[in-house]
């Protein structure tokens, strides 16, 4: 049964960082591409972040573009979403999914994890 655990969520101040983590289990998780997802309050759930299976690729969306960086740990089954310069526009659901392939391109997921809240205040 495969298992994804999002953590390092919470409260902190525009300008300050959060460091997320998502640990897999149950899967040869170095085969995967995974990626980070978030879903605000009335609005569609989009892609943040997303890092293929060796590392050596990634995507960001606009928005979080030179202010999350997405990093892999295959030894650790472990995805992380490192995030400063936070922004109250930041506030959401964090997701980490597993993609259905090695790289990100084809937007098939087969899990996901629980979600983590960060709120971002003012």
């Amino acid at each position: 049964q495969v298992q994804l655990v999002e953590s390092g969520g919470g409260l902190v101040q525009a300008g300050g960082s959060l460091r997320l983590s998502c640990a897999a289990s149950g899967r040869t998780f170095s085969n995967y591409a995974m990626g980070w997802f978030r879903q605000a309050p009335g609005k569609e759930r989009e892609r943040v972040a997303a890092i293929s299976w060796s590392g050596r690729s990634t995507y960001y969306t606009d928005s979080v573009k030179g202010r999350f960086t997405i990093s892999r740990d295959n030894a650790k089954n472990t995805v992380y979403l490192q995030m400063n310069s936070l922004k109250p526009e930041d506030t959401a659901v964090y997701y980490c999914a597993m993609y259905n392939s090695r790289t990100y391109y084809v937007l098939v997921y087969d899990y996901w994890g629980q979600g983590t809240q960060v709120t971002v205040s003012s």
